[in-house]
């Protein structure tokens, strides 16, 4: 734009002197036939007549004589006497003269035309602001349009992008409606396609999970006839309570597997993590006290609400205190602390005496160096992640404390940190 506006300007200042000069250069060329035919009297009319507008005439008569302008008003210069053919001259006022000789028999006359600066710049400053205002106003076209075809491509760029976010998220329903360019209408629909897939796939495991699940039925079912068959009432009624608290677990997995991918937070349910903690350590207490552990629990007399449903703080707390009594040797005391946290929610810690971990790629999912699933860690650390809170472990050889951060009712579930 300023390659455009900046020399255009200049032609514009240049055009209107030009027209300044032609102008004077007509006016004293209006005199030059009175002056030529010698008659001084109607030349100074001439002359007299010319001069308006900025415009000024003056005729210097070979007898030193001038007509015109009265020479106390003329600020021109005198014309040299020596001039020969028409010229321009500047003056230190900005202004311009044009000296037009007349060649007549009595000698040399000439006259002079000045034009005053104001008529030399005549409607220039308002064409430069007329030409910045149209330079202002191609530039912010020029943007708006840019930032429309700029928009017409990032905004399905963005669109996708967040869309990939929600996907992550969990929010497997999110579609995409593919827009903009071809590449990214083809990318939308590839992100759709994987969307449907994922969801086909997660509901066929999870179905499969259910349906594992609902097989245990059987022998579960088998076992329920072994203990009822038992004479001994003291051990019938125990085992019969087992198979009860098995079947419960194994219909808790199976309503766990038809659950949704994601709940809200909103939609979560609320439990007393002091009151679960109460309950579960009088259970463990009875085989803590048969492998000589000491036990011991700290848990505040009010209530601990948890975003989080009771089973599922359950089964994490029971897969930790499992972890205890499988990796450690028998008399390895361990010490369960609820801690209520000032934002909500609450920290449960699970600590033992023993060896601690020798290698810390037990933490990962589905590893494990004594014989078990390797389960146990992740099914915490899922629990901290879905209450909106997160995990930590300390593993080394003076022990093992687990800590997870559970948020309170409402909390936002978040990614949790488990180094």
């Amino acid at each position: 734009m300023l390659a455009f506006v900046v020399p255009l300007a200049v032609l514009v200042e240049r055009t209107a002197d030009s027209a300044a000069i032609v102008a004077a250069t007509g006016r004293s060329q209006s005199v030059v036939p009175l002056v030529a035919a010698e008659d001084d009297r109607a030349a100074a009319v001439a002359a007299r007549a010319a001069t308006r507008g900025g415009f000024s005439v003056i005729v210097r008569l070979p007898n030193s004589h001038t007509v015109g302008v009265p020479r106390a008003q003329w600020r021109g210069g005198e014309p040299a006497a020596d001039i020969r053919s028409t010229t321009i001259r500047r003056l230190s006022d900005n202004s311009a003269v044009v000296d037009q000789p007349v060649f007549r028999s009595d000698g040399t006359a000439v006259i002079s035309a000045r034009v005053s600066e104001a008529v030399l710049n005549q409607d220039v400053a308002r064409t430069w602001i007329i030409l910045a205002l149209l330079g202002v106003a191609l530039v912010a076209l020029s943007l708006f349009v840019a930032d429309r075809l700029a928009r017409s491509m990032t905004r399905p760029v963005s669109e996708l992008a967040a869309a990939a976010d929600r996907l992550g998220k969990g929010h497997l329903n999110t579609t995409v409606v593919p827009d903009g360019p071809p590449e990214i209408r083809e990318v939308g629909s590839a992100m759709n396609t994987l969307a449907r897939r994922i969801r086909t796939l997660l509901a066929n495991e999870r179905e499969s999970v259910a349906d594992l699940s609902h097989r245990l039925r059987t022998p579960v079912t088998a076992l329920r006839l072994d203990a009822e068959a038992l004479h001994d009432r003291e051990e019938r009624a125990r085992l019969t309570a087992d198979v009860d608290a098995l079947v419960k677990q194994v219909d808790a997995v199976i309503d766990h597997a038809r659950r949704p991918v994601r709940k809200d937070a909103a939609a979560m349910a609320v439990s007393d993590l002091a009151a679960v903690v109460k309950e579960r350590m009088a259970f463990w207490q009875v085989l803590a006290e048969e492998q000589a552990r000491q036990a011991r629990a700290e848990v505040p007399a009010e209530p601990c609400l948890v975003g989080a449903r009771r089973d599922d703080v359950v089964a994490a707390l029971d897969a930790l205190l499992d972890n205890v009594f499988a990796h450690t040797p028998e008399g390895t005391g361990f010490r369960v602390i609820v801690a209520p946290e000032p934002s909500g929610g609450a920290t449960l810690s699970v600590g033992d005496d023993g060896p601690g971990f020798a290698d810390s790629s037990v933490m990962a999912r589905g590893e494990s160096r004594a014989g078990s699933s390797g389960l146990g860690l992740d099914i915490a650390q899922r629990l901290a992640r879905d209450s909106g809170g997160s995990a930590h472990i300390e593993a080394n050889g003076a022990g093992t404390v687990v800590r997870l951060r559970l948020g309170g009712p409402g909390d936002t579930p978040g990614k949790p940190h488990l180094p």
